[in-house]
């Protein structure tokens, strides 16, 4: 109606009016984002300008610094992942786990500190402590030695501040963590353990004594092939005693007891299970392993940065070596009232009989 009663330059005299007011609209929404960008990029390069200012400074204001350029390097990482788009798919969530690991490992080299570890990975040989170590790094939240460091069973005289000098630099959001097996095996560690920290929260990895002992053996064999029979080492126990150590000197509260069985069969439930005693969010699950039928041993499945699963050494998930049922029928015998006791004492049957 109201177009009627315009004459035709009119009609043009309006729809130019609107042209414009669009135009001029678009461009002054460019600029504002033009203008907000260049903002907050401004100040990113001052933030980070003061971050390399004071990476030589020290004291109390390079610690405070820390904190304020780690954070705005995750921040960083976090809103250019977010710049990519999202797939929403397997690949895409695998590709942002392992881009969060790598930066806050990178993040932790350039800005965190040497702690003494948090927890500890102890238990019996050929339990598993070595897969519990690798399964459990791989969370962006942990940083662990790779080696082991005997600090509580040989090194001891060394102090303290050797300890902490061999630990990986860590966030105050990350945990230090350390594996050595024979910590649940040596009288002394359980005081000492304590000594530094009765908070030390201790991973303790165990196995069907019988199966543990083939396993042990089998491995023993390949590196000398002149040790005596499985039948005439089988009896031997070394360790019987030392858990009721291990328990008195720790508070119930701050140990987890993993099972070796249950690695192997449910790798993603039991590493649930320790990431839930340890804090931390659960971000290792079902998607990152699959079965290696080989070893018979589940293995890390390949992250996109790299080309090959990553599976644990040559020793884990060798073929045992063969040995008699009635021997281990004995065996089972002699270790039942040891298990049982076990069982009671920490408050979980693995059931092994």
């Amino acid at each position: 109606m109201a177009q009627r009663l315009l004459s035709p330059s009119n009609r043009s005299s309006a729809r130019l009016a609107f042209l414009l007011t669009v135009s001029l609209s678009c461009t002054y929404l460019c600029y504002s984002i033009l203008f907000c960008r260049s903002t907050v990029m401004t100040r990113r390069a001052y933030e980070g300008k003061k971050c390399q200012q004071n990476q030589n400074a020290a004291g109390k204001k390079l610690l405070g610094r820390a904190d304020v350029c780690a954070s705005l390097e995750v921040r960083t990482a976090a809103e250019e992942r977010g710049s990519g788009g999202q797939r929403g798919d397997a690949a895409s969530s695998g590709s942002l786990w392992v881009d969060t690991k790598l930066r806050n490992t990178s993040v932790a080299q350039k800005y965190g500190n040497k702690k003494l570890p948090n927890a500890l990975i102890v238990g019996v040989k050929k339990g598993g402590t070595r897969a519990v170590l690798e399964f459990i790094r791989i969370h962006p939240d942990v940083r662990a030695l790779g080696t082991e460091p005997h600090f509580f069973d040989r090194n001891y005289d060394r102090g303290l501040d050797w300890y902490r000098g061999l630990m990986p630099r860590t966030l105050d959001s990350q945990i230090t963590l350390e594996k050595t097996p024979s910590y649940f095996v040596t009288r002394e560690a359980p005081r000492r353990i304590a000594s530094m920290s009765q908070e030390t929260k201790l991973i303790v990895v165990v196995r069907n004594p019988v199966t543990r002992a083939i396993s042990d053996y089998t491995q023993t064999l390949s590196k000398k092939p002149d040790i005596p029979t499985f039948e005439d080492l089988a009896f031997k126990n070394r360790s019987l005693g030392l858990v009721d150590s291990v328990l008195e000197r720790h508070p119930d509260r701050n140990m987890h007891f993993v099972s070796g069985e249950r690695l192997i069969t449910d790798p993603a439930g039991e590493m649930g299970r320790v990431q839930d005693f340890l804090g931390l969010k659960r971000i290792i699950s079902e998607k990152h392993f699959y079965f290696n039928r080989t070893k018979g041993f589940p293995c890390l499945k390949k992250p996109e940065s790299s080309s090959q699963p990553r599976c644990l050494g040559k020793s884990k998930g060798r073929t045992h070596v063969q040995i008699e049922r009635e021997v281990i029928e004995q065996l089972r015998e002699f270790y039942r009232p040891f298990n049982i006791k076990f069982y009671e004492t920490v408050g979980q049957d693995f059931k092994w009989d």
